[in-house]
């Protein structure tokens, strides 16, 4: 057994009180200053784009103390991989993944695998790494990366595996390092957790209780990287525009944040992820004042079905969400709105999966993330009775998806013949003669240039509109 050893606890994790979360500032500890000298450490990321910031958080973490990134998996002395535990799918690559990084121990004994992330909070899937997998040496969860180092050493002293991830509401860390992946766009994390306790959904069990950043903290952070030169950020957050309801603070809101950050020198603010019942009129009205508020919105509506939303726990029906939408392209005329779905959730109907294809008909989505309902141990709905066949519900993917693909071709040909401001973020993965980024609408756009202009943002013409891509020609005469 190794010196630290702590499983998660589902029951701890679905706890919630009014205290106040615990603020506190990282502090490296000078002990480790050597800890990673002539190592090199890899981090697979998985999921959302909170574990793509825990990752970056990490990274500045190991940096500090003398660890160096590489992306051959064979030179590693350090191999972490970041999971996601929203869908069954993820969690199967998962562990896929850890059998196949298993032959890498033979050559190098030493060599910790570790894994955190939103899998380590999952009592299931800890009892199955201690049982199947051995080589996993390290498994800690989305509260306490900041103790990484801590970890480390203990496995470099005892040669033991540690295991520990706390079941509880969370805390609020300031000041963690960063290794940014973009020196473009930045990650702003303005809250952490979910409250909503959706019946499908593991969040609430993996990330805890919502709790806000304190308001001064996150300006301070946005003004950092004005200062560095970055041109987007994208505020982060289970529920998002929850930001603020369990301040004491009063007036500070996420419409007030955004009021806040519209004012600053800085050309573009997105944000991720919303819930429609905290989308108030508030938030609305700011962004119909634009500046560097993007207009584009992704609204989760997960079903059309009253029934459905009910049995999902999601706190608003389809004509309050189809209002909502209503009032948000009335402020925002050209906004792109997309949206999440599930199909096949248990219960569904016939009659309830086309009052979904009705919702996303009128709501005009521009694009969507659509899924097989997956069943989460520990979450209400994984014990709700499925009689749904899954032939059944590809066919119902398959259906949706074909209606979401035409109305985000529809969205992406509105651009045809238009001059699109594009943030240029760097050479195209498939075509390096092509440069590719994304409009004020996120819409991505590859174009060639013989010009440096990475970090930029440049005037395109839209010559072509594809499902889900533009294809431009930079305009020289604007620029």
């Amino acid at each position: 057994m190794g010196d630290a050893f702590q499983k998660p606890e589902i029951k701890a994790a679905r706890k919630r009180t009014k205290e106040r979360p615990m603020i506190r500032d990282y502090v490296f500890d000078p002990r480790y200053l050597d800890l990673g000298k002539g190592r090199k450490y890899l981090i697979q990321t998985h999921g959302c784009q909170a574990n793509e910031a825990d990752t970056e958080h990490i990274e500045g973490i190991l940096d500090q103390a003398g660890f160096i990134s590489t992306q051959v998996v064979e030179e590693a002395d350090l191999i972490l991989v970041n999971t996601c535990a929203v869908r069954e799918n993820a969690e199967n690559k998962v562990f896929g993944e850890i059998g196949r990084l298993k032959q890498y121990t033979y050559n190098n004994p030493d060599l910790i695998i570790g894994i955190c992330g939103c899998m380590s909070q999952e009592e299931v899937v800890v009892e199955k790494l201690m049982r199947v997998h051995p080589h996993v040496k390290l498994i800690l969860g989305t509260h306490n990366f900041d103790r990484i180092l801590d970890y480390i050493h203990k496995i470099d002293q005892s040669h033991k595996r540690v295991i520990e991830v706390f079941s509880t509401e969370g805390d609020i860390i300031e000041r963690l390092p960063t290794q940014r992946k973009s020196h473009v766009k930045a990650w702003v994390n303005i809250m952490y957790g979910c409250d909503e306790f959706c019946t499908y959904c593991i969040v609430p069990y993996t990330r805890g209780k919502e709790r806000s950043r304190p308001f001064d903290a996150i300006i301070s952070e946005v003004e950092t990287l004005i200062q560095m030169g970055y041109q987007e950020i994208t505020l982060l957050g289970q529920n998002v525009n929850a930001y603020g309801l369990d301040l004491p603070e009063k007036g500070i809101s996420f419409a007030f944040l955004l009021e806040t950050l519209r004012q600053m020198p800085i050309p573009r603010i997105r944000f991720t992820t919303s819930h429609p019942k905290d989308f108030s009129r508030e938030i609305v009205q700011v962004l119909g004042k634009g500046g560097n508020l993007m207009p584009a919105i992704h609204l989760p509506v997960q079903s059309g079905s009253d029934a459905i939303l009910k049995r999902m726990n999601r706190k608003y029906t389809k004509d309050s969400y189809l209002r909502l939408v209503q009032d948000i392209y009335a402020h925002i005329p050209s906004v792109s709105l997309t949206t999440d779905i599930i199909v096949g959730f248990p219960g569904e109907t016939e009659a309830d999966f086309s009052e979904t294809l009705d919702l996303v008909r009128q709501a005009r989505f521009e694009g969507a993330y659509t899924f097989i309902y997956s069943p989460r141990s520990g979450t209400p709905a994984a014990l709700f009775p499925d009689d749904i066949l899954y032939e059944v519900k590809k066919e119902r993917l398959y259906t949706l998806n074909h209606l979401v693909n035409e109305g985000f071709l529809r969205g992406n040909q509105r651009f045809v013949h238009h001059n699109v401001d594009v943030l240029v973020e760097g050479r195209s993965k498939s075509n390096q003669d092509k440069f590719t980024g994304y409009t004020p609408h996120n819409k991505l756009v590859n174009f060639a240039s013989d010009q440096d202009i990475i970090g930029k943002i440049i005037p395109v013409q839209i010559i072509e509109a594809k499902t889900w891509s533009l294809i431009g020609v930079v305009d020289h005469e604007s620029n």
